[in-house]
């Protein structure tokens, strides 16, 4: 081979390989329900150890098609949880659903759409919308820092349809049912319930051993909607991460949103600061000061919790 060509191709292969993520190991699928499997995730923050995998991606079986719900933070994630799949079925990937903008959970996308050019992408419109603004870019820059490059590769497939609450997916023997809430984790926000089974995935609305953001969402909306996923009662839950199981894991969350927000806006009108009194508001939350999270979020969940107290008293 002439010497020229074998240096450009030399190049260009080594150019492929440096913007190449790390491959994710794999995470087994578990079966949760009759058509449900579930890959539960690490609990901590994304990193170089976990290469950015950390949510709950979800494998839904129908007679002759699969839905997946949430394929990861990277290509690496998505093409993993498609390795998973492959040893439960050889049916084809025919619909995906985002539960909300946080890069995280929907980056894996990019995957599905390699490997099932005519799949379906659905997810919030605001989702959409911010995705397509700025949102997917800055997370896909956010995932390869976090990560030290291990993401590197991924791009943006933003999801092309709209949900509604309310929406009724039917679809290879399965029902889904679209929940919507307006004010909750990010604002761009679907659950999505799958009827056959009684399953719920909350997506990030709910987490379970690791603390959640609230920078986009708010308190009082995230109280609102853990009553009414446990007046619903599904027989099973899915968090947006962290272990799945029944409503002791609405109960627990609820229980730290409403423990941590009653404990500022009593404090707020007592007139401490923030820094006056996280040390009280830490007391409080005992239980949850190991979750993964705890420490990072802690403070700015209390800052943010009085400007929504704030608010509130002028409502």
């Amino acid at each position: 081979m002439n010497k020229g060509i074998f240096l450009f191709f030399t190049l260009v292969l080594a150019s492929v390989e440096a913007i190449a993520g790390t491959p994710v190991p794999d995470y087994k699928a578990e079966q949760l329900a009759e058509h449900t499997y579930v890959i539960i995730g690490p609990t901590e923050r994304p990193n170089p150890k976990n290469l950015g995998f950390m949510n709950n991606p979800a494998i839904l079986m129908g007679n002759s098609s699969v839905i997946i719900i949430d394929p990861g933070s990277s290509l690496e994630s998505g093409r993993m949880v498609l390795r998973q799949l492959k040893k439960l079925t050889n049916k084809p990937v025919t619909l995906v659903f985002n539960t909300h903008v946080h890069g995280d959970h929907w980056l894996g996308n990019q995957a599905i759409r390699e490997e099932y050019p005519d799949a379906k992408f659905y997810a919030h419109p605001e989702m959409i919308r911010k995705a397509k603004e700025s949102e997917a870019e800055a997370w896909i820059k956010t995932m390869s820092s976090l990560t030290n490059g291990a993401t590197d590769g991924t791009r943006a497939v933003i999801p092309e349809n709209e949900l509604k609450d309310g929406d009724t997916v039917k679809i290879s023997g399965l029902t889904i049912k679209i929940h919507i809430m307006p004010a909750v984790h990010s604002y761009t926000d679907a659950m999505f319930e799958i009827v056959e089974d009684s399953v719920m995935f909350t997506g990030d609305n709910v987490t379970y051993k690791r603390v959640a953001r609230f920078d986009d969402g708010t308190f009082r909306g995230t109280i609102k909607m853990t009553d009414k996923l446990l007046e619903d009662n599904f027989r099973h839950y899915v968090p947006g991460h962290g272990p799945a199981g029944d409503r002791k894991i609405i109960e627990s969350f609820r229980n730290y949103v409403v423990t941590l927000y009653s404990a500022v806006a009593e404090f707020y009108e007592e007139g401490l600061s923030d820094f006056e009194m996280k040390d009280k508001v830490v007391e409080k939350l005992v239980e949850y000061q190991q979750w993964p999270g705890f420490d990072d979020e802690i403070g700015r969940h209390i800052s943010l919790a009085i400007l929504e107290a704030e608010k509130a008293a002028f409502e």
